[in-house]
């Protein structure tokens, strides 16, 4: 770790800087891109920004320097080839879900996802697609108020029935006593 303090050029450092900040956000992947088209780019860029996912292609040996300060071990083996980082300040979820999202309408080989880092801890390929059958905060926020809901809607249509049983009864007894 020391060695590379020693090679960063205080311009560089800057960008260490940034690396740590978005290393350190909730929601992280970490994807491989090979041969993206600009079409296919374009499409991923406005995917992420539907999400409130930000997107950056990185420097393999900044980000490592940056991952190295802040104790996420094992991404110096996943930090070759051409890579791009998938952030969410808010939700951890939205850049697995964004990146399902793309894969589904491509159906692209031209981009992979390596790993995740959640809570900062580093997540595999598997965790990571797990993690985009999740449902969005909002989502999860709407099937809790749902299923809070439920019982009092219940209780209400419950006691809506015993009222309207009682008027037809009513109706009934009313009806009987005019004929009789």
């Amino acid at each position: 770790m020391s060695e590379y303090k020693l090679k960063i050029r205080p311009e560089k450092a800057a960008v260490v800087e940034e690396m740590k900040e978005k290393l350190s956000s909730k929601g992280v992947a970490l994807v491989s891109f090979n041969k993206l088209t600009v079409k296919d780019a374009t499409q991923l860029r406005r995917i992420f920004r539907a999400h409130g996912v930000e997107y950056k292609v990185i420097k393999n040996t900044l980000t490592r320097i940056a991952a190295d300060e802040l104790g996420y071990n094992g991404l110096d083996d996943l930090l070759t080839g051409a890579n791009g980082l998938a952030v969410s300040k808010d939700d951890p979820v939205a850049p697995a879900a964004a990146l399902k999202e793309f894969m589904k309408k491509n159906k692209t080989e031209s981009i992979t996802i390596k790993a995740g880092l959640l809570d900062g801890k580093l997540i595999g390929l598997e965790e990571m697609k797990a993690l985009a059958d999740l449902p969005s905060r909002e989502q999860l926020l709407a099937m809790v108020a749902s299923a809070l809901q439920a019982p009092i809607t219940g209780l209400a249509r419950a006691l809506n029935g015993n009222i309207q049983n009682l008027a037809y009864a009513l109706e009934a007894v009313r009806k009987q006593k005019e004929t009789a």
